[in-house]
């Protein structure tokens, strides 16, 4: 007999036992026994303090009955111990939880799957209890590794396999939801627990064969789903894990994921990666997000030397999540990302140019070429993080991005630059930077702001500007996309975008408002550093016709935002001299490029004159261009920068009339009020130190007294020195002899603006002057009184252009020819 015992042992038994004895039937087909069930429920519920007994002897049965294999007495008692769990909720209950909870243990150690299944059912019910208060001492160190053990199953029969999977992570789940509510019972957070909860859910979610790619987060899946797919019950599971995690527990939660793709080799190809970033970073509270991009980050950090796809797997991953922060709070991790970023551009670049610099013959270099490719990937990866994270900061903060991604821009000559290129040579120099002005352009992507000052700031302007003087096409290309990002405040750029002559601009419907104080004041102060970057751009013999439609669109972008009546004549006066260099030809540069020029100017000129609307100006322009087309198309954009195009040999030997004159230009504007007398003054750029940087030639001549002491003309004791004072007013009489032209006093003015701005020391150092003469002032220079020594042999030697002058003493001093008045 089974179920029951004889009625003279019954009789000897505690009422408890026979209580226990009587819901279980003799044929086990039959069911738990309802009468006596309800029977055995009073009594629990009446005598709470028996519970612990009931549970007991219910767990010894059980234990008897699964190592006997009688699974229908097992349903029997666990159904039974289900309804007594589900009827108390005493404080009595917690004895009692502990002999459920074992056997349910047993269960799960079973190696029948219906068992497993049974007892994981029982453990979820359990789980859905709220207990009135919490049991310390309980932990839940089994039941998580034999339900992370039941999400792998690999039963041979699919059906079993998925009943399996799908009861391991129900299981999970149940002890999440017992366990994550109370804080003082935190230890499923631990670092032991999550490494074993999280990559059994992740192996359940692999199973999805289509992965939503959208940056939105992703769908939620239906009841059904949730109960029959066990990729989606593990997807819900780990939604609901990372929803109720905490500061504290945050990063136990997310490390395990590191882990789990490393482990499988899920970085390349990446779908899987950013599927479940995107459900990490659509399931933590916002707040969080940060962390989660730190954790990105250190893992790209510890990643650093793997394959060019793992980390370009890897930082995809960064943009997905960037993308979903930045809507949100990104916290303090702002700069730490831009500086991670630009820190792996730099090794990416290193990489692929050691890549190259190693390369050999045959296969080799296949081989090189394919790192080379990857390499592509990774930095146009970080360029488009870099991109969309800045594109999404307040301006505030885009300002701050903007500058410290400038100030790792390497330039020859200067040592200003934060970021270590000593391992790159030329090459990687060149490449990085190249590819911090791509990051640069991401950046200012839609950059708007109120005045000009404030989008370019004399800080980051003249960083920016000196790559526009190196000897790359390219380098200069970004660095003009980049400034039209600045100064087009009013979406003006794509109706100016390539290079042509327009029958009517107002047909563009251009956007602009009233020139405010602060352009005005920006373009008094830095107008001529940018006229001078145009001037010297558009004579840079490797320019392709990009850069010059990129030159035109600055002129226009500089008319329309900044050009007040001062501003248009100094553009003018731009257009003039190019077309006089490009006609004179001083720099050697080929007939396209002197044709490129001529385009430009014609261009330019045509839209400045409808946008100042001068009917004379306009009228002239017209002329001109008209009789290009009939004799000189090559001097017009639309046919010098068309393919096969036929170039002149020569253009001294064209007539004035193909030319913008400048006598014509002043009497147009001059009848319209314009100030006209500077027009008369060729245009002539200034000179800075970015003309050593660039390695160009100075534009302006110097004049230097310079002193030869001949040998033998140490003075002996008896000869009494003689002076001649060498006043300011001798040497200005001297440099008037020589005739100087006017484009000689341009020079000379621009110069003297340059020193009363620059700082003493400066003035000093760019003197090169070896006598303690110079002191703290200018005009103490200009009173300067050079005395002969005693020996007649000294000379002193005064050189302006073609002239020299000869006096007498012995010290040796460089003046800037414009210093001296």
């Amino acid at each position: 007999m089974v179920g029951r015992v004889c009625c003279c042992c019954s009789a000897l038994r505690p009422r408890y036992k026979r209580l226990v004895d009587n819901i279980f039937p003799e044929d086990p087909k039959d069911g738990l026994v309802k009468a006596d069930m309800e029977k055995l429920t009073f009594y629990a519920v009446s005598a709470p303090e028996k519970l612990d007994r009931i549970g007991s002897y219910l767990a010894e049965r059980l234990s008897r009955d699964v190592v006997r294999h009688r699974s229908g007495y097992v349903l029997i008692a666990m159904e039974a111990l289900d309804q007594l769990l589900m009827a108390c909720h005493s404080q009595s209950i917690k004895p009692f939880v502990e002999s459920f909870l074992h056997m349910v243990a047993k269960l799960l150690e079973s190696g029948e799957p219906k068992l497993q299944v049974l007892g994981t059912n029982s453990f979820v019910k359990f789980a859905n209890i709220e207990e009135d208060t919490p049991s310390y001492h309980r932990r839940y160190d089994f039941f998580v590794s034999r339900f992370s053990a039941m999400c792998h199953s690999c039963h041979s029969d699919p059906e079993i396999r998925t009943e399996i999977r799908i009861a391991g992570i129900r299981g999970i789940q149940g002890v999440v939801r017992k366990t994550v509510n109370d804080e003082l019972r935190a230890t499923i957070w631990e670092p032991q627990h999550m490494d074993k909860i999280v990559p059994s859910l992740l192996f359940n979610m692999q199973k999805i064969e289509e992965v939503d790619s959208r940056i939105g987060p992703p769908p939620s899946p239906s009841a059904a789903d949730k109960e029959e797919n066990p990729a989606q019950l593990a997807e819900n599971c780990f939604r609901e894990l990372l929803g109720r995690a905490t500061f504290g527990n945050m990063n136990n939660a997310v490390r395990p994921v590191f882990a789990h793709l490393d482990h499988h080799k899920l970085w390349d190809p990446n779908e899987f990666a950013v599927h479940c970033f995107k459900i990490i970073m659509y399931s933590i509270q916002a707040q969080y997000s940060h962390h989660v991009i730190q954790e990105i980050l250190g893992h790209l950090d510890a990643r650093k030397k793997d394959s060019p796809r793992v980390r370009a797997g890897i930082i995809q991953v960064l943009l997905e999540a960037v993308a979903i922060a930045a809507k949100g709070s990104i916290g303090p991790t702002v700069l730490e990302v831009f500086n991670t970023l630009l820190k792996h551009l730099r090794l990416s670049v290193e990489f692929e140019a050691n890549d190259l610099q190693g390369g050999s013959v045959g296969s080799a270099n296949l081989n090189t070429s394919t790192k080379d490719n990857d390499e592509k990937i990774v930095q146009n990866a970080i360029i488009q993080t870099i991109g969309f994270f800045g594109s999404n900061l307040p301006d505030y903060q885009r300002s701050e991005i903007m500058m410290f991604i400038m100030g790792k821009v390497p330039v020859f000559g200067t040592s200003t630059h934060t970021l270590d290129i000593s391992q790159l040579g030329d090459l990687g120099t060149r490449r990085i930077q190249i590819m911090l002005l791509r990051s640069l352009l991401m950046v200012t992507s839609g950059y708007k702001a109120k005045t000009i000052v404030t989008a370019l700031p004399g800080s980051f302007l003249d960083p920016l500007l000196s790559p526009s003087l190196m000897e790359d096409y390219e380098l200069r290309q970004l660095v003009l996309e980049v400034m039209h990002n600045l100064m087009d405040r009013h979406d003006n750029r794509a109706k100016l975008r390539g290079i042509r002559i327009i029958p009517d601009v107002a047909d563009l419907k251009i956007k602009r408002e009233k020139i405010c104080r602060q352009d005005t004041s920006f373009m008094k102060k830095n107008g001529q550093q940018l006229y001078r970057h145009i001037y010297l751009g558009c004579k840079e013999e490797d320019n392709v016709q990009k850069n010059y439609e990129l030159l035109y669109t600055s002129l226009a972008l500089i008319t329309i935002e900044l050009a007040n009546e001062e501003v248009v004549i100094d553009l003018i006066r731009l257009a003039i001299a190019l077309q006089d260099s490009a006609i004179i030809n001083e720099d050697n540069l080929s007939m396209f490029h002197r044709c490129g020029i001529m385009a430009l100017v014609a261009a330019y000129l045509n839209f400045v004159s409808q946008m100042i609307a001068v009917p004379a100006f306009c009228q002239h322009v017209s002329k001109v261009i008209e009789i290009r087309t009939m004799e000189a198309p090559y001097f017009l954009p639309e046919h010098i920068f068309r393919e096969k195009c036929m170039l002149p040999k020569s253009l001294e030997k064209h007539d004035k009339s193909l030319c913008f004159l400048t006598n014509k230009i002043a009497e147009s504007l001059g009848g319209s009020g314009y100030s006209v007398e500077r027009l008369s003054v060729p245009y002539v750029p200034q000179v800075t130190d970015e003309d050593r940087l660039s390695r160009r030639k100075s534009i302006v001549d110097t004049v230097s007294i310079q002193v030869d002491i001949l040998p033998n003309s140490i003075p002996s004791d008896d000869v009494v020195s003689n002076t001649e004072e060498i006043t300011f007013e001798a040497l200005k009489k001297a440099i008037d002899t020589s005739g100087m032209e006017e484009q000689e006093k341009e020079k000379r003015r621009l110069v003297i603006e340059k020193f009363q701005k620059a700082p003493f020391e400066e003035i000093a150092a760019q003197c090169e002057s070896k006598a303690n003469l110079l002191h703290d002032r200018l005009a103490q220079i200009l009173e300067l009184t050079i005395r002969p020594p005693p020996s007649p042999s000294g000379t002193l030697t005064i050189t302006s252009g073609h002239a020299q002058y000869q006096s007498v003493p012995v010290y040796e001093m460089k003046f800037p020819d414009l210093c001296v008045y």
